[in-house]
């Protein structure tokens, strides 16, 4: 039993939910999320439905990217990043094959600066990548604040790399989504993403710590709240993490959720998933934090960490808000639940984030999970 990646493909183009015995309209589902190990082969997946949105008999991954942006689907695996390489013969320079991908975002929309301020937010406000006049290459130096310490035309690590091209993917999707969110067609700044039927993300947390993770995860999930257009969005990933954070913050967005596994004969199966998390990921999460707790190495994600529990408690608690669970603590349920929503909330811009976690907020938080432990009888 079981069926190929291009029979999966085809499951996820036609899918539909089912409720009260008849199913709903396709269009109905806006977002496909889809969990697999490593290895399982979301990347191959990712080229078969391209492959069959926009069939093409061109190989050359980099040419059919640049075209994508004018056509039906836009994708990030993989293959995005070989539109980028090291040309490493003096200096180490990351050069960018001509396409329409880069050269929309950069060249005609002005946002290496938005770009530059997504990748700083992923891996370090001091590294900080220098695009050319004509924006066909990038340089990377590391800025510490005076001449004599800054580490200029560096080789940043692959994991960086990647969070790089995620950055530019993302800034894109941004501005492509601002673009389509406009009803008339005639009143758009452009045309060229008129066809835009589908994205199809493949796992862009790799190299990322938690923290980070998060960070990325929110921000998507928002982009993805804000879509009134027409495209729909494909996510697969092999991080648990990414996966429970998208449920958690996409639940109420029209949203579909998988499991895929391949068999022992090579074959494909597309699980369904119905409830919010098959991972016990609040379990998971209430033992980071007492580890945190414990060390003393509190973080600002780990506030995220406390509200994702009391969000996914208030549920199986039948309150209406998480906010409610903490009334039965000494001290002001208020001021509790805006320290958590101000620590736990991810601003749009780096420079508004909250970046240390003080002595009083790391009390506070222990405080917090010791007596939701007692009140709910955690184990």
């Amino acid at each position: 039993m079981g069926n190929s990646l291009q029979g999966i493909a085809k499951e996820l183009k036609n899918a539909v939910y089912k409720t009260k015995g008849r199913p709903a309209k396709t269009s109905d589902i806006k977002i496909q999320l889809i969990y697999a190990f490593n290895g399982i082969g979301k990347t191959r997946l990712s080229r078969e439905f391209k492959q069959l949105i926009t069939p093409t008999e061109d190989s050359e991954e980099n040419t059919e990217q640049a075209e994508l942006t004018r056509t039906k689907i836009l994708y990030y695996n993989a293959f995005t990043e070989d539109l980028f390489y090291w040309d490493n013969h003096s200096k180490p320079i990351l050069k960018i094959h001509p396409n329409s991908f880069t050269d929309w975002i950069i060249k005609d929309q002005g946002q290496d600066q938005n770009i530059i301020t997504n990748f700083q937010r992923y891996t370090d406000k001091k590294l900080t990548p220098h695009f050319n006049t004509d924006f066909s290459e990038v340089r990377f130096s590391f800025e510490r604040g005076n001449n004599k310490d800054q580490a200029e035309n560096i080789k940043i690590s692959k994991g960086e790399e990647s969070n790089f091209i995620w950055s530019l993917f993302y800034t894109l999707l941004e501005e492509v989504i601002n673009v389509l969110n406009i009803p008339e067609e005639s009143d758009r700044e452009t045309n060229q993403f008129d066809k835009l039927e589908y994205v199809f993300i493949d796992d862009p947390v790799s190299s990322l710590d938690e923290n980070h993770l998060i960070e990325l995860a929110v921000d998507l999930a928002k982009l993805i709240k804000n879509n009134k257009s027409k495209v729909k969005f494909i996510i697969t990933t092999h991080n648990p993490l990414f996966y429970n954070v998208l449920c958690n913050e996409l639940k109420k967005n029209r949203l579909k959720k998988y499991i895929l596994r391949r068999h022992e004969n090579g074959k494909y199966e597309l699980q369904s998933q119905s409830s919010d998390s098959p991972f016990s990921y609040h379990l998971y999460l209430k033992a980071e934090l007492e580890k945190a707790i414990s060390t003393g190495d509190i973080s600002k994600y780990h506030f995220n960490f406390l509200r994702n529990i009391l969000e996914k408690t208030s549920t199986f608690l039948g309150y209406e808000h998480w906010g409610e669970l903490l009334s039965p603590l000494k001290g002001e349920r208020e001021a509790y639940e805006k320290r958590i929503i101000n620590i736990s909330s991810h601003s749009k811009h780096s420079g508004e984030e909250i970046t240390e976690v003080t002595d009083g907020d790391k009390r506070t938080l222990k405080f917090l999970v010791e007596e939701i432990n007692k009140i709910y009888h955690f184990k």
